[in-house]
């Protein structure tokens, strides 16, 4: 059994036009947590299953260099870290799950964002349902002065997303912005009070974390969920978010989702803090 530190992060490449910067939110993250950072491409020239490439198929080489690219990057972006490379056949969303069971993250881009398509691709819809490490899904930046944003779980589900919220907001020095649902039925004051004594305990333990409840009806989960999106520094939910409030973190209750917007770190249910996080670098991390 590996220690915590020496779980790596691990970033999926696709040579997609922003896999540069999936690439950097990952350097960013593996020199945060002093984790050891492991690039990883699939390549599909011997895969034969059902999620295989359809256009034409890139030469074993051209993967190859699309690693080593990806690994100078990395170590420009930062010198001192530990970076490693890895090229698979078979489907990405397969062997990024298998690997998330002893990553410290699993970092994925957005691949798909025309019109009418999921706006984050089929990869990390399918890590968004079944990794089993935090999972963070870089969409093409993030506002470094917006708040960190929460998805309140709700009575039933896992609590993991709280505390890592609170971590996060603690360690960039931003406001928390934790937003809870209450469903048709529901009474309002009802909705309230669980939201204030779920956020209680954890405020306690991060006294500095400027929180701001934000109690909703359901009919506004698109428009608080966009503007989060697009004003947030992060946006924190679980992995396995379930109904409609599910398919809008995906992207696939509109007609794809617009580049610009706050990356979204997913927390699978039992992970409280699966690698702790470097607090003593709080006053000079810039990064997501």
């Amino acid at each position: 059994m590996r220690t915590s530190e020496a779980q790596p992060v691990v970033a999926g490449i696709d040579g997609s036009r922003t896999h540069p910067v999936t690439v950097d939110l990952a350097a960013d993250q593996a020199a945060r947590r002093g984790a050891p950072l492991l690039l990883l491409h699939v390549w599909p020239g011997r895969y034969t299953g059902r999620f295989r490439c359809r256009g034409p198929v890139p030469a074993e080489a051209d993967a190859r260099r699309l690693l080593d690219a990806a690994a100078r990057r990395a170590r420009q972006r930062a010198p001192w870290l530990s970076v490693g490379t890895e090229l698979r056949t078979g489907s990405p969303a397969g062997v990024l799950t298998e690997l998330s069971e002893t990553a410290a993250l699993v970092v994925a881009g957005r691949r798909d964002d025309g019109p009418g398509r999921p706006g984050w691709g089929s990869t990390a819809a399918y890590l968004a349902r079944h990794n089993r490490s935090p999972l963070l899904v870089q969409r093409g930046g993030g506002h470094r002065n917006g708040p960190v944003v929460l998805v309140v779980p709700g009575p039933d589900e896992p609590a993991a997303p709280v505390r890592r919220a609170f971590e996060e907001a603690s360690i960039t020095g931003s406001r928390l912005v934790a937003v809870h649902v209450w469903r048709p039925g529901e009474e309002p004051a009802r909705a309230r009070r669980y939201l204030v004594e779920v956020l209680a305990g954890w405020a306690g333990r991060y006294p500095r974390v400027e929180v701001e409840p934000l109690a909703i009806p359901e009919p506004e989960v698109a428009y608080t969920l966009d503007r989060a999106s697009r004003r947030g520094r992060l946006l924190i939910a679980g992995i396995r978010q379930r109904g409609h409030l599910g398919d809008l973190l995906l992207g696939t209750a509109g007609s794809g989702t617009p580049t610009g917007l706050s990356p979204v770190l997913m927390i699978p249910p039992g992970t409280l803090s699966k690698v702790s996080l470097r607090t003593g670098i709080a006053g000079r991390w810039s990064g997501p």
